[in-house]
């Protein structure tokens, strides 16, 4: 079953538990040749790892990655599936002992109990944690280079937390990156000041915040992807509906009226393009040439410590929880880079499939 894997050429699969020994992933059809730049994988890998600062889970971990197979002695990618293993260090398994019998609501507790029974590994979320977005990340940084030096640029921001809006990029021509270095993917620093408050005063009530990533491609080539089922955006969705928490997806920047929507084509540079991108850079399911974005929502995190009900699985009886544990207040912020790593995966997969 696929449950765990993407991409067709360039195929990524997830294993491992959030706390098993390890979590890792296995990468076929990476090219042969490549030098990592264990620079940008460590710094891009570290954006999303937890335990960093207020806004984001206590846990602390390495994600450090152990490549098990894939380089030769030189420390080239050698064709040979890439192995890469991230041990597990700080858990606490015992803030999960009472959820064996009483589901989180808004949680995967209750269906993986439905699906897997008491074999289910619901330690930390078992195999539904976001902590296997650790490998998805190093799967995706090493996309990433491959395409930096296609010349494809990925970026993405924290467009939305709560109520609070970052600044919108220009969608015609959107600098990358998309926001200044900093710990906080937002291009308007005040508003990402108010997007911490939001995160802050949810994590002060013992509650959490919704919000949205928004993510931009640039320098891909008109004629990538396909019509119906072979659509640039249902195999973007695939991927990114695969990131724990995600419950909508957008590509675009969609209007009311045909006449404000249609994006007016033109020449520029002895190419075409178009003067507004409401499309979202794709058109059928085909990319157009123009920069291709879109915007991933996310839940808020189900694990809050306020009372909420639920049942007892053993005895069938209705009861209230209160979650203990470490917990993300907001998932947004560490979820940026791995948005930009399943996009990634899946425009390096049908780069190199010629499709």
């Amino acid at each position: 079953m696929p449950d765990f894997n993407i991409g067709e050429r360039f195929k990524v699969t997830l294993f491992g538990q959030s706390h098993g020994l390890a979590i890792g992933c296995v990468i076929e059809g990476f090219p042969a040749g490549v030098t990592p730049d264990w620079e940008k994988i460590t710094a891009f890998m570290a954006r999303r790892a937890p335990g960093q600062n207020a806004w984001s889970t206590p846990r602390k971990e390495a994600d450090r990655p152990e490549i098990l197979s894939g380089l030769n002695e030189n420390g080239l990618t050698c064709g040979a599936p890439i192995t890469a293993v991230i041990r597990n260090s700080n858990t606490h398994s015992k803030d999960y002992e009472a959820l064996r019998s009483t589901p989180r609501p808004g949680h995967a507790d209750y269906t993986a109990y439905c699906k897997y029974g008491d074999a289910w590994d619901g330690r930390g979320g078992g195999q539904f944690s976001a902590r296997l977005t650790a490998p998805l990340c190093f799967a995706g940084a090493l996309a990433k280079q491959v395409m930096e030096e296609k010349g494809i640029a990925i970026s993405a921001h924290i467009s939305r937390v709560g109520t609070v809006e970052d600044e919108k990029p220009d969608a015609v021509n959107p600098r990358f990156p998309l926001y200044e270095s900093g710990a906080f993917p937002v291009i308007d620093a005040e508003k990402g000041e108010a997007m911490k408050a939001e995160i802050e005063a949810a994590r002060q009530r013992g509650d959490s915040v919704d919000g949205a990533v928004e993510c931009f491609i640039a320098g891909l080539p008109a004629g990538l992807g396909g019509p119906y089922f072979g659509g640039l955006e249902g195999k973007l969705a695939q991927a990114l509906f695969g990131i724990p928490a995600v419950k909508g997806v957008q590509f675009g920047d969609v209007r009311h009226f045909g006449s404000e929507n249609n994006d007016a084509f033109c020449v520029e540079n002895g190419a075409v393009r178009t003067v507004t991108n409401h499309c979202g850079g794709i058109l059928g399911g085909i990319t157009n040439g123009m920069p291709v974005y879109f915007t991933v929502s996310f839940k808020p995190t189900p694990s809050i410590s306020l009372p909420q009900q639920s049942v007892n699985l053993r005895t069938m009886a209705e009861t209230t929880l209160a979650v203990q544990g470490r917990h993300d207040p907001c998932v947004v912020p560490r979820a940026v880079p791995v948005v930009e790593a399943a996009a990634a995966i899946i425009f390096l997969d049908m780069i190199l499939q010629g499709v």
